[in-house]
């Protein structure tokens, strides 16, 4: 990977909010206005969106995004941002707002989660029954994902948009020693059988988290109903 400094390594999120009527001036000049701060190696970009994503050749990478300034609330998101430049006061009204803010999860989102999660593992079966390996893989990482999202909404962190690894390892990462652990530990190649033996070692753990969210939010737990989920793939 070459000698890189490792400090380079970190991503670099920038967003830009502007009024109204300048947005979409702002938006189509995306290209441009990144290529201010150094040398483009190229972008990740589509043309239409309001993000752009530039990599240089200094290996930094910038996730450059764009919001009209009504789009603009108050959000856990936006906790431990720097402001560079604000000549209104606009963003430092936002940012004083949102440090006051916490995230608790809802009974919705605890749901979703653990309806994908019962999804995911009856798909990785179904893959490797049609012999889709990386499809079986792809699923199973999923399920690593949901993971690391119920241990977040377990202590009360925003989790990550899914599909998002950002942040969950390395030093950056908010996990515990005991969880990185385990996230090392369900890693499987692509034989069948090892893959099955990975998702019984989530169930546990799975088991675990999903009772302590069910308390938490004063859910029907159904212990009976998630072993028989589990159960038909195992």
């Amino acid at each position: 990977m070459g000698n890189k400094n490792t400090d380079l390594y970190s991503d670099i999120d920038l967003r830009i909010v502007v009024e109204d009527e300048v947005f979409e001036e702002y938006r189509l000049n995306k290209k441009q206005r990144a290529k201010n701060w150094g040398n483009v190696l190229f972008f990740e970009d589509y043309p239409w969106a309001t993000h752009t994503i530039a990599h240089y050749d200094s290996f930094i990478k910038i996730d450059c995004f764009y919001y009209k300034m009504k789009n603009i609330q108050p959000s856990v998101w936006l906790q431990n941002s720097r402001i560079v430049y604000d000549i209104t006061g606009f963003m430092k009204n936002i940012l004083e707002k949102s440090t006051s803010l916490s995230y608790q999860p809802t009974i919705e989102e605890v749901d979703i989660w653990r309806t994908k999660f019962f999804a995911y593992v009856h798909e990785v079966y179904r893959r490797m029954m049609r012999k889709e390996i990386y499809y079986a893989l792809h699923c199973l990482d999923n399920l690593r994902l949901s993971m690391t999202t119920a241990w977040y909404m377990e202590v009360g962190i925003q989790p990550n948009t899914f599909g998002d690894w950002s942040k969950l390892e390395g030093k950056r990462s908010k996990l515990s020693d005991w969880q990185l652990s385990l996230l090392e530990q369900w890693f499987s190649n692509r034989e069948p059988n090892e893959i099955i033996n990975v998702i019984q070692s989530m169930v546990p753990e799975f088991k675990r988290v999903h009772k302590s969210l069910c308390e938490k939010l004063g859910i029907e737990e159904n212990p009976e109903l998630v072993d028989e989920i589990i159960n038909m793939v195992m």
